[in-house]
């Protein structure tokens, strides 16, 4: 048993994944909260820890300077709420799950393309009422689909659509196109992308580059009547400039598995409008990804506090000495 205390905060750690991490370490600490910890409720919890298993948690530079933190596991592939400089600077090591949740993010994705494209929740809740509505909609299959970012969701989702037949454009500096045809996309400038796109499917991390990028100026190249569709992040998007785009006609509708304040407040503009779609970030939450990305996080956990070197650093062991 490692001599240690760990701090465990997604809210969908399974219950074997706890007992094997109970019986590695000496200590296990919960997220009592159910959701994910601003920076402060974390400070109050991390106290003694020598490991953090991170969810969505806010993990900050004070988080990070914790006497005796050795390593944030993170639980999922984005980083953008970890500062990494900090990390360096205190020694802890940093790593992730790329790719654990990919499928079932890309499955996610097409689930809200086709509830935009057909009103199925609005059909239901009309049954439900005593109804029997005719509700015309759009088949996917026929729409040109734009994907911004062309990663592991990106490539799996231009596959999904591209199987229903539609027109799939991808934009992706990193990707050549060689390997977007073999998913089946075609690579296209932004411009193109955003003036051609029936719907917009945003892949893309949070970076200085990409937060905020649907902006004003991006929803008004958008063409009329369009569809956007985020699992990525909620910081991609400006959510002032989508209300305006959707209240002016603009756009047709937009669903979002991700908001810039997780949970949302009771007035938020977005949550209560019928022409948005709004789940509950959970794009990654299938027994399959759960699974994967507890696996991936423990063993890269256990890993660093056993001395051995992760599968998946961000901010790797030697560095991390470096900074201390």
């Amino acid at each position: 048993m490692i001599d240690a205390r760990v701090l465990v905060t997604p809210r969908s750690y399974g219950a074997e994944l706890r007992a094997e991490l109970e019986r590695q370490v000496r200590e296990v600490r919960y997220n009592d909260l159910g959701r994910p910890l601003r920076a402060a409720e974390l400070r109050e919890r991390i106290e003694g820890c020598a490991g953090l298993l991170a969810g969505l948690d806010e993990v900050d530079a004070g988080v990070l300077a914790t006497p005796g933190l050795r390593v944030v596991a993170r639980y999922g592939a984005g980083v953008d709420r970890v500062d990494l400089a900090a990390a360096e600077r205190h020694g802890v090591v940093v790593t992730n799950t790329p790719g654990a949740n990919a499928a079932a993010v890309a499955e996610l994705t097409l689930a809200l393309m086709l509830l935009l494209c057909r009103p199925v929740l609005a059909s239901v809740a009309a049954v439900r009422a005593g109804r029997w509505p005719a509700l015309p909609g759009r088949e996917l299959g026929a729409r040109t689909v734009g994907l911004l970012g062309l990663g592991r969701v990106g490539s799996l989702v231009a596959e999904r659509v591209a199987a229903l037949g539609a027109t799939v454009l991808a934009c992706d500096p990193a990707v050549g196109a060689q390997a977007a045809a073999r998913h089946g996309a075609r690579l296209v400038a932004r411009d193109e992308l955003l003036a051609r796109a029936d719907l917009l499917s945003l892949h893309l991390p949070v970076t200085a580059e990409t937060r905020g990028i649907v902006d004003e100026d991006l929803l008004g190249r958008l063409r009329p009547g369009a569809l956007l569709v985020n699992t990525a992040r909620g910081e991609l998007v400006d959510e002032d400039a989508l209300v305006r785009a959707l209240d002016d006609g603009r756009l047709a509708g937009a669903a979002l598995d991700t908001l810039q304040e997780e949970p949302p407040g009771p007035d938020h503009p977005l949550a209560g409008r019928d022409d948005v779609i709004v789940t509950s970030h959970l794009g990654g939450q299938t027994a399959e990804a759960t699974a994967a990305m507890g696996r991936a996080a423990t063993g890269d956990l256990l890993a660093v506090l056993r001395g051995r070197p992760p599968r998946h650093p961000v901010v790797a062991p030697a560095t991390a000495e470096a900074g201390r």
